[in-house]
């Protein structure tokens, strides 16, 4: 038998080595075939008799793409849209708001024309009064009906009313406000820059014109006087209106009626009927509105039974029931000083006042 590497007839007679050395030129060594390039033709080339065996590089074009340089013009295009636009884009930047100015406040003490009428009945005092179909607390202070003006949305002036309000309620209806007790819920609604004057106002009351707490917030001297009955009748307006771009002002015009007796005297004791106008102007900026805080630009204050000589800048100190206002007038104004507010004073009507 022949060998595994022979065929089994053996090898072919004639042909050395079993033909071998006849295809030993075209056998190509290990190193040969891995040094050789293997090219794939194409459909086209097979068919083309001419086409080179090696398909040659297209050659490196020097520079930018055309997809580059339509990039590149794209980028241009969008800063230059976004510099126009910054430019003259249709919605102006609000200017700068004013300087928040000191709030100016006058109190005018109303006397009476004779004695305080009282009744240790409440009820029967309002009804008896003009107050009798005014709102209690603060029901008597809606809100208008909001619309948007050219540079404030409806929600914003809607929020300006809301401040507005909420300051005429802690300022006017909290009775611990009202009792002397705080001033907190006050002072957190306004603007920053007005804490300073606020502050001074308290520390060192004056009838400035610019530093008298009732200005500021409705208080009694709690030494003297106590609320009858904590159920405040309320009556009057609110209005807005934009000043310019950036300011927005609400103008408060309320009438407050109180319900007092003397200071721990019992429920037995009369009460009289102490009545307050307050017409206050407040000022709001983008800032205002967003920090839910009020500028208070004006104050003026309307409020008896007072005596006229009595000092209604610090605390109000109401006539109760049976009394009358002391002899004298406001304290004297010199003319020659700077700086001081005129001391104002004006009679209560009889008509103000309950039919008891």
């Amino acid at each position: 038998m022949g060998g595994p590497g022979n065929p089994p007839e053996g090898t072919p007679e004639g042909v050395p080595g079993g033909g071998e050395d006849e295809y030993r030129s075209v056998v190509f060594d290990e190193s040969f075939i891995r040094a050789a390039r293997l090219q794939e033709f194409s459909a086209q080339e097979r068919i083309d008799d001419h086409t080179p065996a090696v398909r040659r590089r297209t050659p490196v074009r020097r520079g930018l793409s055309r997809q580059a340089l339509v990039l590149v013009l794209l980028i241009a295009v969008a800063f230059g849209t976004a510099i126009y636009m910054g430019v003259r884009h249709p919605y102006q930047t609000p200017p700068d708001p004013e300087p928040v100015a000191a709030a100016r406040m006058t109190v005018i003490p109303l006397a009476p024309p004779g004695r305080v009428p009282g009744s240790s009945d409440t009820e029967t005092l309002f009804a008896r009064s003009p107050a009798a179909r005014y709102r209690i607390g603060a029901e008597g202070v809606p809100l208008p009906a909001a619309r948007r003006t050219d540079h404030f949305s409806d929600g914003q002036v809607v929020n300006a009313l809301s401040i507005a309000k909420d300051y005429i309620v802690r300022s006017s209806l909290y009775p611990e406000v009202l009792l002397g007790e705080q001033v907190r819920p006050v002072r957190v609604l306004l603007d920053p820059d007005q804490l300073d004057q606020f502050d001074r106002s308290f520390d060192h009351p004056a009838a400035d014109g610019r530093h008298a707490p009732t200005g500021w917030l409705i208080r009694f001297d709690p030494a003297g006087v106590e609320l009858a009955d904590r159920r405040i009748r309320v009556q009057g307006t609110l209005t807005v209106a934009e000043t310019d771009s950036a300011t927005l002002e609400v103008v408060a015009d309320h009438t407050f009626v109180y319900a007092l007796r003397p200071a721990d005297s019992g429920e037995a004791a009369r009460a009289s009927l102490f009545t307050v106008r307050r017409e206050l102007h407040f000022r709001f900026d983008h800032d205002d509105l967003r920090m839910s805080q009020a500028q208070l630009i004006v104050s003026a204050v309307q409020a008896g039974p007072l005596s006229c000589s009595d000092d209604s800048a610090d605390r109000l100190r109401p006539l109760l029931a049976g009394q009358r206002a002391k002899a004298g007038g406001p304290a004297g104004t010199d003319p020659y000083a700077t700086g001081d507010a005129t001391a104002l004073c004006g009679a209560l009507a009889a008509s103000a006042q309950p039919g008891v």
